[in-house]
């Protein structure tokens, strides 16, 4: 059989279809000789032709892998000791390799003590004089290790000490490269016992990477994973390394001849080291090294006219700025900014445009990570540096800055939005003189531009015109297809900043954009699934009336499209157009509802997009099908070796990567499903279950944008049920609340201690706010609920979260820290009010007693801005709810003598914000605390008389304004009137803080009514409603009703008043008072 059998597998290799299916046939029916395994040894064994070998040897390792349970004993023994003579006695690589993996499948079913002859041979094999034996000893030690590491345990001493050994061949680099494999692959199973044998096997390890550098730049950069395995698994044994693993790898990174695979693999350990393990992030002070002079970047290049290429290109820079990135990301932005700053002001000071170039960028991507820190303290510098760079003589500078003014436009607000009477002329005067031909020039300054007008609301109103001029233009005369993508995702922009002021140019902008939506041509894609977008954005802001006409035939065009264009971005902009149409005209998807679903869940279902990547013999893959009782299984043999698309073991997957696209289209569909379910209410109640099941199954997506969006729906389903049952309280719709309820919450309290990305835990932590904030005491119906959404609080405002790494170093400096870590306590903090609101106070007051110490600490001078704002913020919040729950006066006053201390101390903070929130907690302490602090107002009003006749924030004032008023509302008669009313009416209208109108009204309604004080204040009172009147418009109706009852007790005053008002004022207030 043995002839005949390699002549059959000599065949599958020709090039000849009929002889390879000959082959198949004959080899599908020798799969059915019981003496198959004795004849695909002796092929792998005898046979003169290497692939041969190589074939005999995986169809063997499938066979083995598959039916070891159907071998009988002797011919296992017999079987093992083949292989290991094949192994010695082969002399081609690519055979041995498949030998080693015929072994380590062998020892998953027999264990290393059951197989003695392996041992003695691996022993002999790696400590043989002969350099090609250790190779050779290593390839199979590394294979059957990586297969099945923890039975080898027992032997790791021993391990780690021939590999040691091993990592001072440095003149068999092959060796070193199996060796340094196999130290990866048991890195995760090491017990305490190995942890010192570990650590001082680093040095080593470090020099017999840089020798394998010099021979093979590929095999050292797989290598070098194992640095990333150590830090995953035990950082504990690379920490006092760890000078020596980022200089080694700044070195590697940093030297241009070599290829940029390899130095992206080690930036990318320094990026892994500063994400992983906050507590180290204080040793790498030599991360930043001024950039080398290069010659010119690719993707500066633009001579010809469709280069459209971004930064992002390039490796080698992305690498570098996720390093600054994730520096921004991790570490307090004092310590950063100490380092990186002089190295920046050296680059942008450079003659040469790279490294003028590099301080920009560097300037970009700190943006994120430290935006509060260049806010407060380096706005006006930094901006006036970038602008400098926009007239750079160089193009390749003028580009980065147009990079970093979107970064500092997204993530430096409102502060940057100030600048805009200098920005705004800077960035349209640019775009008019644009060389059109220079696509990722202009594709920069589109950048800068969109994220700048996004966030600049009313304020963009002088400057309307001229943009839609451009834009519009650019839609209807230019023939190119990006410039008209560039400009459609502007409108958007400004769109998202006009609202209703682009009315006027909705008409020529819908004309435009129904000539993109409805192409069928591929290389029109891009210019239609951004259409798609800002119609989705014009939904949301151009006003519902203007809108809804449009809004069913906007549905069928999603349909329409969705039905004939199998694309996974299309489909994702169509998500996102119903979902804004439902907040528009919920009742035009209803009828559609059925189809809508069926889309998306199926979009969430699919594995389209994902790639499994398998280890070694790519072109093999296995099957591991258990089913002993199939009878097609030889056949099935076969037809797996010679297959590409059966289902994979998972033991063969190296890895898998999912298109972005798709990632993209499973993040929209979670976020559309989410809002559809809340905006249309009752008609998704027969959607609801199939939905929540689907969205609920990916919150472990590999994923995290996918797996913050699967959170983000759960809770929005939460919040439509319940307004389902709100609309029809019936006892089902009650029980089905109850029943999401039950689900969502302890996945919600699990999800936030053991999920390891910050901003995942963020976004789980704002959906559950909004779920309290929207269903209240429904939330807490189980008691446990109470205790375990209050314990994860605590758990996250002492860092012991795993996305926290608190890693037991209390040593860390807590009042340093970076942004990001201050955001994540932000966001549980910002729930401790809304339970207090949700719960009676009786309840909640133990689990306070827990919290405010927390919260407390974070008001201390030597911490941060945004603690100390967020700190006194969160007092006065919870102090806000509690006057509003049974129980919460008396709560409130027996914490006041603890808090009030912590508010004064912040009226007097130096920032603004700090100052605004502890004013704002003052007037919640009295309002909540009631006839306890009447004490303390003589106080109170001293510190609010102090602060008024300093302060000039605008903010402040109108918080002021609104405390006082809560304290006269507390207790008029513990208020000096005479003093207060016209010092408070002299700051009316409020100038900034519009939500306190309503206090306001309500103090001055109060007042009204209180006839001891209107004798002396009514002239006061009535410029101040009508102050109030003309400048909100929240409390529009209900100052109306105040300001008529003046009108008609107090005619003579109230005409005065009113003659002293500008024409147009008296006209307003003549209709309102003849129509209330």
């Amino acid at each position: 059989m043995t002839q005949d059998l390699e002549q059959i597998l000599s065949q599958l290799s020709q090039p000849d279809n009929a002889v390879i299916q000959q082959a198949t046939v004959q080899l599908k029916q020798a799969f059915k000789d019981p003496a198959i395994i004795p004849a695909l040894c002796a092929v792998m064994s005898s046979s003169p032709n290497p692939q041969i070998r190589q074939t005999a040897a995986v169809m063997l390792r499938l066979r083995v892998k598959k039916h070891w349970k159907k071998i009988s004993p002797n011919d296992r023994e017999s079987l093992k000791a083949v292989v290991l003579q094949a192994f010695m006695q082969e002399a081609e690589h690519t055979v041995q390799h498949s030998l080693s993996q015929l072994c380590a499948v062998m020892v998953k079913h027999e264990t290393p003590d059951r197989w003695p002859a392996l041992m003695q041979l691996l022993s002999e094999s790696t400590k043989s004089s002969n350099p090609n034996d250790r190779q050779v000893g290593l390839l199979l030690l590394n294979k059957v290790l990586e297969s099945n590491p923890e039975p080898f345990k027992p032997h790791y001493c021993q391990l780690l000490q021939l590999l040691s050994s091993v990592l001072q061949d440095h003149n068999n680099p092959t060796a070193l490269y199996y060796c340094i494999l196999t130290l990866t692959a048991i890195t995760a199973y090491t017990g305490t016992e190995e942890m010192n044998q570990m650590r001082s096997v680093i040095p080593s390890l470090i020099i017999a990477l840089k020798h394998l550098i010099q021979a093979n730049q590929d095999q050292a950069s797989e290598a070098m994973e194992v640095f990333n395995e150590l830090m995953e698994s035990e950082m504990s044994i690379i920490v006092p390394h760890v000078a020596n693993i980022v200089g080694f790898c700044l070195e590697v990174g940093g030297d241009t001849k070599l290829s940029d695979s390899l130095r992206v693999k080690a930036l990318s350990c320094i990026a892994f080291l500063i994400r992983l393990k906050s507590k180290v992030k204080s040793k790498i002070s030599v991360l930043v090294a001024e950039p080398a002079p290069g010659e010119q970047d690719p993707e500066d290049e633009e001579d010809d006219d469709d280069g459209d290429a971004t930064d992002n290109d390039n490796p080698k820079h992305c690498a570098a700025q996720v390093i600054i990135d994730t520096m921004a990301l991790h570490m307090p932005p004092e310590k950063l900014f100490q380092q990186l700053l002089p190295l920046t002001q050296t680059c942008l000071a450079s003659e040469n445009p790279y490294q003028r170039k590099g301080g920009l960028m560097c300037l970009a991507v700190l943006a994120e990570g430290c935006a509060d820190h260049i806010r407060t303290k380096l706005l006006s510098s930094v901006l006036q540096t970038v602008c400098q760079s926009l007239s750079d003589s160089n193009q390749v500078v003028r580009s980065a800055g147009l990079f970093a003014l979107g970064q500092f436009s997204e993530h430096l607000q409102p502060e940057v939005s100030k600048y805009c009477s200098d920005l705004m002329p800077l960035l349209l005067g640019y775009l008019s003189s644009l060389n059109q031909a220079k696509i990722g020039h202009v594709t920069k300054a589109f950048y800068a531009l969109e994220n700048f007008l996004e966030n600049l609301g009313a304020d963009i109103e002088p400057y309307l015109p001229t943009l839609m001029e451009t834009m519009l233009s650019a839609l209807n005369n230019t023939e190119n297809l990006k410039i008209k993508e560039l400009a459609v995702s502007a409108i958007g922009a400004i769109a998202n900043a006009a609202k209703e002021l682009l009315v006027p140019y909705f008409p020529p902008v819908i004309e435009s954009l129904k000539g993109f939506l409805t192409t069928t041509t591929e290389e029109m894609r891009p210019l239609q699934t951004q259409s798609l977008d800002t119609l989705s954005v014009l939904a949301r802001t151009i006003g519902k009336e203007v809108f809804s006409p449009l809004a069913s035939e906007c549905v069928q065009l999603g349909l329409n499209l969705t039905d004939t264009i199998d694309d996974p971005d299309l489909r994702r902009c169509t998500y996102g157009l119903y979902s804004a149409v439902s907040t528009v005209s919920p009742e035009c998807l209803t009828p559609h509802l059925t189809a809508i679903t069926t889309v998306m869940l199926l979009a969430l279902k699919s594995n389209e997009g994902i790639t499994a990547h398998l280890e070694e013999d790519k072109t093999f893959v296995l099957l591991d099908d258990d089913d002993d009782d199939d009878n097609n299984e030889e056949e099935k043999d076969v037809d797996d070796f010679l297959e590409d698309e059966n289902e994979t073991d998972v033991h063969d997957v190296a890895g898998f990567s999912v298109e972005n696209a798709y990632i993209d289209e499973k993040e929209d569909a979670c976020d559309s499903l989410g809002e559809i379910a809340f905006s249309t209410g009752a008609a998704f109640q027969p959607f609801l279950e199939s939905s929540f099941q689907q969205v609920y199954e990916i919150r472990d997506f590999p994923h995290e944008d996918v797996r913050r969006a699967a959170f983000g729906a759960m809770g929005q389903f939460c919040r439509a049920q319940h307004q389902v049952w709100k609309e029809n309280p019936t006892e089902a719709n009650h029980q089905a609340l109850m029943k999401l309820l039950d689900v969502v919450l302890p996945c919600f309290v699990e999800a936030v201690r053991t999920e390891h990305e910050r901003q995942v835990v963020m976004g789980i932590l704002e959906t559950m706010n909004n779920v309290i904030k929207y269903c209240k005491e429904e939330v807490f119906r189980n008691p446990a609920y109470l205790k375990e959404v209050c314990h994860v609080i605590r758990d996250v405002l002492k860092k012991k979260t795993v996305c926290q790494d608190s890693g037991g170093d209390e040593a860390d400096d807590e009042d340093q820290q970076a942004e990001y870590d201050s955001m994540l306590l932000e966001f549980a903090g910002e729930g401790i009010p809304l339970v207090a609101s949700a719960v009676p106070a009786d309840k909640f007051a133990p689990f306070l007693n827990d919290l405010l110490p927390l919260i407390m600490t974070k008001a201390k001078p030597s911490c941060s801005v945004a603690d100390r704002s967020f700190s006194v913020g969160t007092i006065g919040e919870i102090l806000q709810a509690l006057a509003t729950v049974s129980g919460g006066q008396g709560l409130a006053g027996r914490l006041s003598n603890r808090l009030l201390p912590v508010l004064v101390g912040g009226v007097r903070d130096s920032d603004p914000e700090v100052r605004n929130n502890s004013v704002f907690g003052l007037g919640c302490l009295a309002q909540a605390a009631g006839s306890v602090v009447v004490s303390d107002f003589p106080m109170m009003l001293s510190v609010f008389s102090n602060l008024l006749t300093k302060e000039s924030d605008l903010r402040v004032i109108d918080n002021l304004c609104a405390a006082l008023c809560r304290m006269i509302m507390s207790n008029v008669e513990a208020v000096p009137l005479e003093q207060v009313v016209p010092a408070l009416v002299a700051r009316l209208p409020l100038k900034e803080d519009m939500e306190e109108n309503k206090t306001v009204f309500s103090c001055l309604a109060m007042l009204y009514t209180y006839s001891a004080a209107l004798v002396h204040y009514k002239h006061l009172l009535l410029s101040a409603v009508i102050s109030l009147f003309l400048s909100s418009t929240e409390t529009q109706n209900n100052v109306a009703m105040l300001m008529k009852l003046f009108a008609q007790q107090h005619s003579a005053d109230f005409q005065a008043a009113v003659t002293s008002l500008p024409g147009e004022q008296q006209a307003k207030l003549s209709v309102t008072i003849s129509t209330t």
